[in-house]
């Protein structure tokens, strides 16, 4: 091993690290090779180079108690040494790539053909004087200049083409940047707790530095890899790496080797940081997934011998490898054998990938759209077929036919010529029909959204969430920190025999009770808990770590005690063992060791819970008296419940004794040590609501929107607290549940849940209590695969700990906390909430239907814009053997018709009118009938100003006429005129557009738009430019002011058209149609599905074009993903694999989560549950065990087979599905 990590250290540190090995006792890597031991190994080889951890700091020149001295100097050595905890991101796409990219587009490439061609023909010229001949038949003589600018139009098209993909390749651009910047402050965002100089401070992730002392919490990702130095009860979730689901228990004696990229799941404990960034265990996996781009090169190679020999695949695989390995020295010796055994699956199993990418479920709106733009994109192409062949048809019949002309040698180029001009007017009509212009929109419309969503604190992880948060038809909500302030204060307290209805004076209380309280709270409360003193003069003290502990220790200071005193005393080295909270548990234990060698226990937890375990309780004299379950039954009905009913959550708090003796009491069984407890006190804590929720939910409620409030409190705590929220009215026929009835209702005597069960209960119920993580998970699933109503239920989650990632990755849209969430949960959501609040998630769902409206706004404006312009084009090149509109012109339209409209009409800022209407739901077709009655309406009033223009325009302005105009015509007045009514029609249209519900007043709120103003003007004054100045390359002529007048005024005709529209009802005109729905994935027949991929037709081509090249990198990675998991166990192999991300935080921050529709172990029951009911608990989460289900919901299902896809399918960083423009943008990644 040591000799194969030279290479990596390479010629640049070598030296470097010559001069560092005499500073630090031990080099880059010694530490990696031992971060890559697992278990006792790594405790040996601890034992064996450092003799303990303790030498391990020594070596390190840290502390394990004061931690780096964070002096600067130091820090920058470590740095120098030991590389920075950063793993470089993969190179963006150049600005290069990315117009090559917007070239690949099929309707341009045929344009760019053309324009070549017609550019060379316009060159030839004849030889000898055969011209006149064959030009007869165009009915007229052009003279010589004009012939000479025959290669004004090819250019011009090409010009155009040039400016339509810098447009696109700009605005992928600047979605890349965007994109990364938002990755970039989500990274920046993460801070995690070190020792320095002997304070506790939060550093960004990237400052941490190897030797630095780290403290480790309850749902923290580590950032970096570590030895621990002290633990309590510590659980890491490293399924990440290894991909086995159990928790891995982490002491000092058996395991104290912790990984970056896994996940605390339980305790706390301190570790000092061995390895950071490219070294550490994520950072040598990022590595070998390759970030630069000459390893896909070897990687290809690599690929293609594979498929050459799999018999001598062994040998070679280790040669190929180790060319690979020169970054990862270590980690490929161990993956050698593992990867030339798993060679043939690896290959099979791409080919099954490469069959199901193109399931992959793709947003509501993605969906309808992708099919719509098919279905416009094939009538195009029908179009423009049919114009081509009438056009030369014509041609042809009347040239050789009619006039009976010979066809001669010297005449073909002119044929060719006019052939080439057909085949223009033809590839312009299908440009022209192909509304490119939508995933333009739906990217900046979106892409908008995210940016102005952070204003209003939403942090949008993935790009579709924002516009599902629009269909949203129900959200479940956590009530701590998100309903309510999460500022727990302590409201009432029963001591001492006595209930105070608010806090008492210390004097009140015994001192010997008032000792045992103040004790049992300072030490039983997480270290990292404390209270702070005020930011700001007069402010409120802060609140550091669970809030819940913090009311506790806030208790003891309006106690006029100080618990930090007692802090000092007994440090947390000196707690003899601590069961730390966990959601089975519900309670936090600590124990002292006295000096006689007795032992002192403190308790704190929910009281119903605590409370049965008492024998005793304290009295007024602070003696401890017998507590029999009578007196139970009376405390809760006199204190606790009156407590509860008033929304406070009550904790109780006890001690217990353990005598000095020959027996040490048995920690690990913990029934028995969690036993006749001794009562301190009941203290309720109340968590006053947020004054906006009451307003927001209100808001919800008329939107169609179902809020639930799933809470880990009391029944009677929360709904108190629902009532305060106006979740549940006084008189309202609604379900409140506790978690345990709630299993009971839902499953049946096997203990399986059913979905018809779950369907009788989910739309009356709006409280959940006292639910446990699966509960909440199981919920959520149940909502989601409900068939009851007729729309599929879309679900919003809001999640801060944890156990709240199953739910969050299930539902539609997962919000985590951005203060008070753990990052397990960021990780699991879609959107961050970076205030906790829930006014926030209502803001969400009015971007979410304003994206919806944007879209529709646009396709209203696009689609008349295509309708009229391919009629035209049609119309006019059959009757008059040349289209109306030339290519270039039809071009500007477009180009001003989708690109500036997307942006114009995307960009409204959204109104709360939008809050006023019931959710659309997933099937509700993109084109309503009110919008395919504007847009038919407004067809028909610009066919008929453009047809009379065309055919009688010449009589009205009284000028030449331009029909049947030869070859290389000179542009006429007539045809101009034509040209700028058409766009004067549009941009009035495209303030009618702003409009798509049937609404009067179509300017309303214009001026809230800049863009939409800038734009609009932008495009006229560019119009005037064009007709005045365009000459022969856009074949116009410049106008006079009258007819300028005229142009303007048919223009206006269309708003004053648009006020007649509004005012036919909708509801008489029943011949209409909708168009654009979403399909339901049951109607479909799989055959069907399957030759839906076979075609992909223009517009689908145009939305695939870089997704391609992305799934060949992904089918590159997942070989390299298999290389890399040496550890994994053969039985996990393609069940689960860890996503690629595109960061050191991102890339394994899933800790199997990965509940989908058919996963048969939740991996966060935890295993000290009492052993009868896990099991029951863990088969009811599927009946897969033998066959996979007959899911009815195919939605978040990747596919229904025994394997997983490698990818998840669910959310991940590629949720979108290819071939949709979002897709794109987090491809991008």
């Amino acid at each position: 091993m040591a000799n194969n990590s030279v290479s990596y250290t390479g010629v640049k540190n070598s030296i470097a690290e010559t001069n560092h090995e005499g500073d630090f006792g031990c080099s880059v890597k010694e530490l990696r090779s031992l971060m890559e031991l697992r278990g006792a190994e790594g405790l040996h080889k601890i034992q064996d180079c450092y003799g303990d951890v303790q030498g391990l700091c020594t070596r390190l020149k840290t502390s394990p108690i004061e931690g780096l001295s964070g002096n600067p100097a130091d820090i920058e050595r470590r740095r120098a040494v030991f590389g920075q905890n950063f793993i470089p991101p993969k190179k963006p796409k150049t600005f290069l790539q990315l117009v090559w990219e917007a070239l690949q587009d099929v309707t341009l490439i045929i344009l760019e053909i053309a324009a070549i061609i017609s550019l060379g023909l316009s060159f030839y010229r004849p030889p000898g004087g055969g011209t006149e001949i064959c030009a007869t038949a165009t009915g007229g003589v052009e003279d010589e200049g004009e012939a000479e600018a025959g290669w004004i139009e090819g250019v011009a098209i090409l010009l155009s083409v040039i400016c339509v993909v810098l447009v696109t390749a700009f605005n992928d651009w600047s979605k890349e940047k965007q994109f990364r910047g938002l990755q970039s402050r989500i990274e920046q965002e993460q801070k995690f707790t070190v020792v320095r100089g002997g304070q506790v401070i939060q550093i960004p992730v990237a400052d941490i530095v190897v030797g630095d002392v780290a403290q480790v919490k309850y749902g923290d990702l580590l950032p970096a890899d570590g030895v621990l130095i002290q633990g309590n009860d510590l659980k890491i979730d490293e399924s990440s790496l290894t991909g086995e689901s159990d928790h891995v228990k982490k002491t000092m004696d058996k395991d104290p080797l912790l990984l970056s990229g896994t996940h605390v799941m339980e305790g706390s404990g301190k570790m000092v940081v061995t390895a950071v960034g490219v070294n550490s265990q994520t950072g040598i996996i990022f590595t070998l997934l390759g970030s630069g781009d000459d390893e896909e090169k070897e990687k290809e190679k690599e690929e293609k011998e594979k498929k050459k020999d799999k018999k001598g695949k062994k040998q070679d695989g280790a040669v190929e490898n180790r060319n690979k390995a020169k970054a990862q020295d270590g980690a490929a010796m161990e993956m050698q054998p593992l990867k030339s055994e798993e060679g043939i699956d690896g290959d099979d199993a791409k080919e099954k990938k490469k069959a199901n990418l193109p399931k992959k479920e793709k947003s509501v709106l993605q969906g309808k759209l992708t099919k719509l733009a098919v279905q416009i994109g094939k009538a195009g192409l029908v179009m423009s077929a049919i114009t081509v062949i009438i056009l030369v048809l014509y041609f042809v019949i009347d040239t050789f036919w009619v006039q009976q002309l010979p066809w001669l040698k010297e005449c073909t180029p002119i044929y060719i010529q006019y052939f080439v001009k057909f085949f223009i007017i033809g590839v312009t009509v299908l440009v022209v029909a192909v509304p490119e212009g939508l995933p333009l929109a739906v990217t900046i419309s979106l892409a908008y959204s995210v940016k102005k969503m952070m204003k209003d604190n939403n942090l949008v992880r993935h790009l579709d969430a924002c516009e599902t948060m629009g269909n949203a038809t129900a959200i479940c909500s956590d009530k701590t920190g998100t309903l309510t302030m999460n500022r727990m204060t302590v409201v009432q307290v029963y001591v001492a025999d006595k209930h105070y209805r608010k806090i008492p004076e210390p004097d009140l209380i015994p001192d010997k009770t008032l000792d045992l309280l103040v004790n049992g709270i300072a030490v039983n409360c997480a270290y990292t808990t404390k209270i702070l003193p005020p930011e700001k003069e007069g402010g409120l003290p802060r609140h550091v770590g669970n809030k819940t502990e913090c009311a506790l220790l806030s208790f003891t200071l309006d106690l006029k005690k100080d618990y930090q005193a007692v802090r000092n005393e007994i440090p947390e080295e000196n707690l003899y063992k601590v069961y730390t909270f966990n959601s089975v548990r519900k309670s936090m234990s600590t124990v002292l060791k006295n000096s006689d060698g007795s032992y002192r226990m403190f308790s704190k937890g929910a009281s119903e819970i605590i409370l049965k375990k008492c024998v005793k309780i304290l009295n007024s004299e602070g003696e401890s008296k017998v507590f029999r379950p009578r007196d139970r039954d009376d405390m809760v009905k006199k204190v606790i419940e009156p407590m509860a009913s008033e929304g406070l959550r009550t904790i109780c708090v006890a001690y217990r004794d353990f005598p000095a003796g020959e027996f040490e009491p048995e920690w690990e069984n913990e029934n028995a040590i969690l036993n006749s407890l001794t009562c301190i006190c009941v203290v309720g804590i109340e968590d006053p609501v947020r004054p906006e929720v009451p307003d927001a939910i209100k808001k919800c409620q008329r939107a169609g929107i179902t809020v639930r409030m799933v809470t880990g409190d009391n029944i009677n705590t929360a709904r108190a607290i629902a009532t305060k929220c106006g979740i549940l009215h006084p008189g309202d026929d609604f379900l409140c549940l506790e978690g345990k009835e709630f299993n009971r209702r839902i499953r049946n005597e096997k203990g399986e849940i059913e979905q018809e069960r779950i369907d009788k209960i989910w739309p009356k119920l709006r409280v959940l209590a006292r639910s446990s993580p699966t509960d909440k998970h199981t919920l959520v699933k149940g909502i989601i695969d409900s068939t009851v109503v007729e729309q599929r239920q879309v679900v919003a989650v809001t999640g801060d700990g944890t156990n709240d990632g199953p739910a969050l990755k299930k539902a539609d849209v997962g919000f985590a906390m951005g203060i008070a969430g753990t990052d397990v949960a960021k990780e699991a959501s879609d959107i961050i909430l970076t205030d906790d609040n829930f006014s926030s998630i209502v803001k969400a769902v009015m971007w979410g239907r304003n994206v919806y409206d944007s879209i529709s706004k646009f396709l209203q404006f696009q689609l008349t814009v295509n309708v009229v312009a391919v009629i035209v084009a049609f119309t006019g090149a059959c009757i008059t053997q040349d289209s109306p509109l030339k290519a270039v012109q039809m071009l500007w339209v477009n180009l001003i018709m989708d690109t500036f409209a997307s942006l114009a009409l995307a960009t409204e800022p959204p109104t709360e009118s939008l809050l006023l209407r019931r959710p659309y739901g997933r099937n509700k077709p993109l084109i309503s009938r009110t919008m395919m009655k504007n847009i038919l309406g407004h067809g028909v009033y610009q066919l008929t100003v453009i047809f009379t223009l065309l055919f009688v325009g010449e009589k009205i302005f009284d000028i030449d006429n331009g029909r049947h105009a030869p070859l290389h015509a000179p542009p006429s007045e007539h045809y101009t005129i034509v040209f700028n009514t058409f766009v004067m029609m549009q941009l009035f249209n495209e303030i009618n557009a702003r409009k798509i519900h049937g609404e009067r007043n179509v300017f309303e709120g214009i001026y809230n738009n800049p863009i939409f103003c800038s734009i609009v003007i932008g495009t006229f004054i560019i119009q005037i430019i064009i007709v005045q100045f365009g000459g022969k390359p856009f074949s116009c002529i410049g106008l006079s002011i009258d007819q300028w007048l005229w142009c303007i005024f048919l223009g206006i005709g269309a708003l004053l058209w648009g006020q007649l529209i509004a005012s036919i009802p909708t509801s008489r005109l029943k011949f209409l149609k909708e168009a654009g729905h979403g399909t339901q994935k049951d109607e479909i027949p799989d055959e069907e599905l399957e030759e839906d991929m076979e075609e992909i037709d223009h517009a689908e081509r145009e939305l695939r074009r870089g997704q391609i090249l992305w799934f060949r990198g992904l089918n590159r990675i997942q070989t390299q993903i298999r290389v890399v998991n040496a550890f994994r166990s053969s039985l996990y192999e393609g069940l689960e694999k860890p996503e690629s991300r595109s960061s050191i935080h991102n890339f394994m921050t899933h800790p199997e989560f990965r509940i989908e529709d058919s996963e048969p172990h939740i991996p966060l029951i935890d295993d000290t549950d009492a052993e009868d009911d896990a099991p029951t608990k863990r088969n009811s989460s599927s009946p897969r065990s033998c066959s996979p289900p007959p899911s009815p919901n195919k939605n978040n299902n990747a596919v229904d087979s025994g394997i997983h896809l490698a990818i998840d399918i669910s959310k991940s960083a590629t949720s979108s599905s290819p071939g949709s423009p979002l897709h794109s943008l987090e491809t991008s990644l």
